[in-house]
């Protein structure tokens, strides 16, 4: 129950984040999301709403960067990524969006169902129940063509779950799994990608892992912090090395097509923006498609 209230709380940072960048001249955002603030608990909208003011979102960047080194930019950046990779496949003419771990991301609402493209978040039930109610008071309602699905992917069956929803898992399909993997076991992890090895052909994929060298205490990357809070309090269980991610997803019948992490974030993105900013290297994204 702690590691899955400690997943859910987590739910809530990512989005103060991208929340912040909308303050900053469009050419300098590192993501572009409009919705951001409105999924917010009050509370931390209105803490969030200060971030309009430079120096208070100068502050909040510079406490984020104290307990996480690179964390507002990796964060930015990696979230920056799944929604170029979500929309070139709706662009593409995929079938349907499965969000795995959607939290309080707004890519459904923002990149999938306006295109007329079903759309599928799963999470942990509370999240998905304050999604809900989030998106009842955006927007009188869910919005038509997304279905919020709460699963435990420890000890639910994702396949299931989806299947009662209206996902036909023969059609090319889009999966985000962002931020997800690190909270599982690796028997967790190989679960959803038994589910995920049934995707039709033309399937895409992007999902981020830690490094297990993080994992291990071989390399902190800077990050103490973060490894005594996730790692050595045993909420985070499952890496992966960045050489070994194709091998493994080869096993579920996916392609590795490439990886981001530190650097190619900052080239992609953070130069770019003209901004100076660090990106941690603990996390990275994968982006696999299924022949």
């Amino acid at each position: 129950m702690g590691k899955r209230a400690t997943a859910a709380r987590t739910a809530f940072g990512p989005m103060v984040i991208v929340a912040c960048e909308q303050y900053l001249p469009e050419p300098q955002r590192l993501i572009r999301d409009n919705l951001a603030l409105r999924f917010l608990p009050p509370a931390v909208r209105l803490l969030t709403g200060a971030c309009k003011w430079g120096f208070v979102r100068q502050a909040l960047m510079n406490k984020a960067e104290k307990s996480a080194p690179g964390g507002w930019a990796g964060i930015a950046c990696r979230k920056r990524y799944i929604d170029d990779k979500v929309s070139e496949a709706v662009a593409a003419g995929i079938d349907s969006v499965v969000v795995l771990g959607a939290g309080l991301d707004t890519l459904a609402c923002r990149l999938v169902a306006r295109a007329d493209v079903h759309a599928y978040e799963v999470d942990l039930p509370s999240n998905i129940e304050y999604k809900q109610a989030g998106m009842r008071a955006t927007y009188g309602r869910v919005p038509r063509g997304v279905a919020l699905v709460p699963v435990d992917f420890e000890t639910d069956d994702l396949g299931n779950a989806l299947v009662k929803n209206g996902l036909r898992i023969e059609k090319a399909t889009m999966f985000v799994w962002e931020a997800v993997t690190q909270y599982l076991t690796e028997e967790g992890v190989r679960k959803t990608l038994a589910f995920l090895s049934k995707a039709g052909a033309g399937s895409r994929m992007v999902f981020t892992y830690v490094r297990k060298d993080f994992l291990d205490g071989a390399d902190f990357y800077g990050a103490q912090q973060i490894y005594k809070r996730f790692v050595a309090g045993r909420v985070w269980h499952f890496g992966l090395a960045p050489e070994k991610v194709r091998a493994f997803l080869s096993e579920y019948g996916w392609t590795e097509r490439g990886q981001a992490g530190r650097s190619e974030f900052a080239s992609r993105y953070v130069e770019p923006a003209g901004r100076h900013l660090p990106v941690f290297g603990i996390e990275r994204c994968v982006y696999a498609e299924k022949l």
